[in-house]
């Protein structure tokens, strides 16, 4: 947290790239008039070369930050069904998608300076150390200087930090928050915020806090350096306009943290 006489900076990300072929999801172009951060999907659980060059294009063009956004190989499942990769297959998979992100951000000349798993990957690094470390590894043997994007108070954030990334940590403005701090999980009623106005009071009341806040109201206290809008809830632009114009609103700078 900043103390009181300097501003409070967040970042703001989104989901992006995430369609396949002749198949669109999400609207990015009008999202990224929005956001400052884009996490552009690599292959694996959507997009394709493409849309990968043509979204670090569209990203470059508003000045917006890029980073790869790996997540199994699954397209029918949209990278949100755990598969029981060895941990070796993952540190592997999550290389292979960054290198992918790579080559297709640089052919936009708009490389990506971030990393941060999509999906029932990224869940997994909330409480599983050893998935943690595979991708900490895949990132640092590709690109020791790229930051880890991960949940705030996750196992991954101590992960990465300990084997030496830098790290940013993320809350979501879309998603709901169990009493230990980890996302509910999508199946339960609940899990998915939809309305923009209660989305945006929620965040303001959690980076001013310095705090996840759970189902219940309580206040768990993290660092929060970015926050995410998925780019395919319904309603997406206009929770992430209201996020950002309730956060401008009181004060708080939304900048991009790389």
């Amino acid at each position: 947290m900043s103390t009181q006489s300097e501003a409070i900076q967040v970042d703001l990300n989104s989901d992006m790239g995430e369609g396949f072929g002749a198949y669109r999801m999400g609207d990015d172009a009008a999202i990224l008039e929005i956001v400052t951060s884009a996490n552009v999907a690599c292959g694996m659980h959507a997009g394709d070369p493409e849309i990968m060059a043509k979204t670090f294009s569209l990203a470059k063009a508003r000045g917006v930050a890029v980073g790869a956004h790996p997540g199994f190989p699954d397209l029918w499942g949209f990278g949100r069904r755990v598969i029981p990769f060895t941990h070796g297959e993952i540190e592997r998979l999550v290389a292979y998608q960054i290198g992918a992100a790579q080559a297709l951000s640089r052919y936009a000349d708009h490389p990506i300076t971030y990393v941060k798993a999509h999906g029932a990957l990224g869940n997994l690094t909330q409480t599983d150390e050893a998935v943690a470390k595979a991708i900490a590894r895949a990132i640092k043997a590709v690109d020791p200087n790229l930051i880890c994007m991960t949940f705030a108070g996750a196992v991954m954030e101590r992960v990465a930090s300990d084997m030496g990334l830098s790290v940013r940590r993320e809350v979501f403005a879309d998603r709901a928050y169990t009493e230990e701090g980890n996302l509910v999980h999508r199946s339960v009623p609940g899990a998915v915020l939809h309305d923009g106005d209660e989305a945006a009071a929620r965040m303001l009341r959690m980076v001013k806090a310095g705090a996840i806040e759970t189902v219940s109201g309580k206040l768990l206290p993290v660092q929060i350096d970015t926050i995410c809008v998925h780019s395919d809830t319904p309603g997406a632009i206009q929770m992430a306009a209201k996020v950002r114009s309730t956060l401008e609103g009181a004060g708080i700078v939304v900048k991009s943290f790389s």
